[in-house]
């Protein structure tokens, strides 16, 4: 058995001889990776700077147009609050003034109207009244002429005439 514990301890030397070689390759790819990776942040950090520096010197000198701007466009704002308020009170009042002025005109119209109803009411009983009383005085005449006449018989009036005769 003495055979197989030399052949294992000779089998588990080789394997971490192997081991250790890949450790030490794995060691030496990451270190020249970590150069290259340092030489590339070295030349990014060379062409962003000056991109930053300018960007900062931009955004250095807008700041005060920017403020301006918004500083303009807030007094924009406020006037043209106050003009759209301005502007609210004389709709405001025209439409007001025009309410009162139609209800004025209403007024006026209702009171021509009751005047023109009463002056017909006034013409029906004044005028058309003794005219109805004259018509019914002549046809009283006319029935009593054809009495007196011999006509005793009135003749069958037809359909037309006894419809005019029920609007007079």
């Amino acid at each position: 058995m003495s055979g197989w514990i030399q052949a294992f301890i000779v089998i588990a030397a080789v394997a971490i001889v192997i081991q250790m070689a890949i450790l030490l390759g794995i060691f030496f790819q990451v270190r020249t990776a970590i150069e290259q990776f340092a030489r590339i942040a070295t030349d990014l950090q060379t062409r962003i700077d000056p991109i930053l520096l300018r960007t900062n010197r931009i955004l250095e000198d807008s700041e005060d147009r920017v403020a301006s701007i918004m500083g303009d466009a807030a007094e924009i704002t406020r006037v043209a609050r106050g003009s759209a308020q301005k502007i609210d009170r004389v709709f405001t009042d025209a439409v007001e003034r025009l309410r009162v002025q139609i209800i004025r005109a209403d007024h006026i119209l209702t009171g021509t109207l009751e005047v023109v109803e009463e002056s017909g009411m006034k013409f029906k009983r004044t005028l058309w009244t003794p005219i109805q009383q004259a018509s019914a005085i002549l046809k009283g005449m006319k029935v009593a002429i054809d009495m007196l006449r011999g006509q005793n018989r009135r003749p069958e009036p037809d359909a037309a005439t006894a419809d005019e005769e029920l609007f007079i």
